[in-house]
């Protein structure tokens, strides 16, 4: 696993990407058969969403705070927030649709 940006996050990121790593582990291979009824799918979700603020949410928001607080003592802070304020994050175009050619 990658060191973190600051290298006093390094321990809490390596708990959280242990817990993210076991939870998605477990979340994608059901995922695939419930993504056949779309209502199956969103309860299945939002069941692995609860599950994943359950395990590894705290983790998450530790890991984070610590970050975020390194940006900011290393001035980063404002350099990102005037980068997503320049280039903000938006949905991706949509595929082209795929052509076949059959000779």
């Amino acid at each position: 696993m990658a060191e973190s940006l600051a290298s006093e996050c390094t321990p809490l990121k390596i708990k959280y990407d242990s817990c993210f790593n076991a939870w998605f582990e477990g979340y994608l291979v059901p995922a695939v058969s419930a993504s056949s009824s779309p209502e199956k799918y969103s309860e299945y979700s939002q069941r692995k969403a609860d599950e994943f603020q359950e395990k590894c949410g705290k983790l998450w928001e530790e890991y984070r705070t610590c970050v975020q607080k390194s940006l900011k003592e290393k001035g980063l802070d404002t350099m990102l927030q005037q980068s997503r304020e320049e280039n903000p994050l938006s949905r991706p175009p949509p595929l082209p649709p795929s052509s076949s050619s059959s000779s």
